[in-house]
């Protein structure tokens, strides 16, 4: 059974997996929370104690300083806490020295979403075979588990699409990943994760239409969806993480990934991609001083932790599968809502980052047990989904199935290879 458990990283998402961590510290054993900005683990520190989340107070929960670029100081970092199992929460551009700091000391890793270079931006799909899945052969041959994008949204939604599989379809014709925020936070403007990844998204749309990459334009097709408790509620096709590793590993002719925004969302981010706020490249102003204008941004914009007191509202992520059973049409919405406030009430956090930082504590509870512990390289869908669901019930994140219920999903629908009976 591995102990001891790393969380790098000191936002949002990783201030939930502390809380987490620190509910299940029973089985992970003591916990390290390193990041650059030691005073924020700190932040996070007096978070749980406050809470009281520490279940067995005889295990450690503190904090260290890292540069989560520096690969010996890593390995450093993971001998001298005798960490088993690391949490990457970090940015995503830190992804690929965190994986070989754990492969050179033969540790667990997790992720919650894909590595990026901060000079590319939306790069040629699949985008695991650009980086991760090329240290596949590496971790299978140190022994090393490596469980890739286990959010939500990478992560939930994957496991959805293999429970899908597993009992619901013979064959499966299209997959909707829909995600949802229907909170309100009270500021005029504002992104619920680190602004900076966030726009770095909204660059290109590469999703999976009929067995291949289609390329569309950011927020230029819109539909509607009737989700449950939040109702109708317009969603834009956007590209996303967990496609990348489904269109490999789901058997399905279409997956594409919707998420719902606002007209007011829409408009800001258009004035301010238009003047080029959210441009990821250099600029020099009339003073000589260099500067990115996304990182201006994110500097001006709200921290999303900061918006959790007074979020209130609701989310819904889920998948809308649609294929065949028994040589019938069927059709399931496999989902979560959570609840703003709730989850502030519980680990002083909003809905968003409550759903990504949970699942990565839960998976990281099944690599100790072992039976996530499969010693290669896997993305979600390739696991077992039947514990993991069961277990991300226990810790605050249940799911809801509908079943047999023919949508209204005005959907970017192609021509399809199956007929509604």
């Amino acid at each position: 059974m591995k102990k001891n458990l790393l969380i790098i990283g000191a936002g949002g998402v990783a201030h939930v997996a502390a809380h987490k961590a620190a509910m299940n510290n029973d089985i992970l054993g003591d916990i390290c929370i390193a990041s650059r900005t030691q005073a924020k683990c700190d932040k996070i520190i007096e978070s749980v104690i406050r809470k009281d989340h520490l279940k067995d107070k005889t295990k450690k929960l503190y904090s260290l300083q890292i540069n989560a670029l520096d690969i010996q100081a890593l390995i450093k970092l993971i001998k001298e806490t005798n960490s088993e199992i690391v949490i990457n929460l970090a940015q995503a551009y830190v992804n690929m020295s965190v994986l070989e700091a754990c492969i050179q000391t033969g540790v667990a890793y997790l992720d919650t979403a894909i590595h990026e270079e901060p000079d590319k931006v939306c790069e040629d799909p699949p985008w695991y075979a650009n980086y991760e899945w090329k240290r596949k052969d590496r971790c299978t041959q140190a022994g090393v588990t490596a469980i890739l994008g286990v959010g939500f949204d990478p992560g939930v939604v994957n496991a959805y699409c293999a429970y899908a599989v597993k009992h619901f379809f013979d064959k499966i014709d299209t997959i909707d990943i829909m995600d949802v925020n229907a909170g309100n936070h009270g500021k005029y403007f504002a992104t619920n994760f680190d602004p900076e990844i966030n726009f770095r998204e909204f660059k290109k749309v590469w999703t999976w239409i009929n067995r291949k990459w289609v390329c569309e334009q950011v927020h230029s097709i819109k539909r509607y969806y009737d989700f449950p408790v939040i109702g109708k509620y317009p969603i834009y096709l956007n590209g996303h993480d967990e496609l990348h590793s489904l269109s490999k590993n789901i058997d399905a002719n279409s997956i594409r990934f919707w998420m719902g925004f606002s007209d007011h969302y829409i408009n800001v981010f258009t004035v301010l991609k238009n003047l080029g706020l959210t441009s990821e490249k250099p600029i020099r102003t009339r003073e000589g001083v260099e500067v990115v204008p996304l990182k201006v941004l994110k500097a001006l914009l709200p921290d999303p932790l900061s918006l959790a007191p007074n979020y209130t509202g609701k989310t819904c992520i889920g998948c809308l599968v649609r294929g065949q059973k028994d040589n019938k049409y069927k059709e399931i919405f496999i989902y979560n809502i959570s609840d703003h406030q709730a989850c502030y009430r519980e680990v002083e956090s909003q809905a968003i980052c409550y759903t990504a930082g949970v699942p990565p504590v839960v998976a990281a509870i099944l690599v100790a047990k072992g039976i996530w512990d499969v010693k290669t390289m896997v993305n979600v869908e390739e696991l077992d989904p039947d514990q993991f669901i069961s277990l991300l019930e226990k810790n605050g994140l249940p799911t809801q199935i509908r079943e047999d219920h023919i949508s209204n999903f005005e959907g970017y629908v192609p021509q399809e290879n199956l007929e509604k009976k």
